[in-house]
């Protein structure tokens, strides 16, 4: 099974810098005005899944809480090293997750749009 997590944005170029550039993820294939809308697919490549990001002329408010997360885990210490020394560099704060378990096993932020997402070190090699 793949699996693709969808979501709209009001404004793409800063979802594909955050995702890319300081998360460091690829960008793996990308659409324009299909039905109206842009949309960019992010993600690694030769793996089981993928974001995506659309945007159309609508503009939408955010409807999220607390608990809705992305949570990714790094493979190695190396990537986890990296992906926090881009979100420092890029003045990213880290917030302080609703449920302690997530502060205690990685470290979340927010994308552009303000959903949360962790970064975990429980996986790392």
């Amino acid at each position: 099974m793949k699996f693709r997590f969808a979501r709209h944005t009001n404004d793409l170029e800063k979802i594909k810098f955050f995702y890319i550039d300081i998360l460091g993820f690829k960008l793996i294939g990308a659409f324009e005005n299909h039905n109206g809308y842009d949309g960019v697919f992010i993600g690694k490549p030769n793996e089981n899944w993928h974001l995506e990001f659309t945007k159309s002329k609508e503009i939408i408010t955010f409807n999220f809480g607390d608990e809705d997360l992305l949570v990714f885990y790094p493979i190695s210490k190396l990537e986890f090293d990296q992906i926090q020394d881009n979100l420092k560099a890029h003045k990213i704060n880290f917030i302080e997750a609703k449920n302690p378990y997530w502060n205690e096993n990685g470290i979340m932020i927010l994308d552009p749009d303000g959903f949360r997402v962790v970064m975990s070190h429980l996986k790392i090699i």
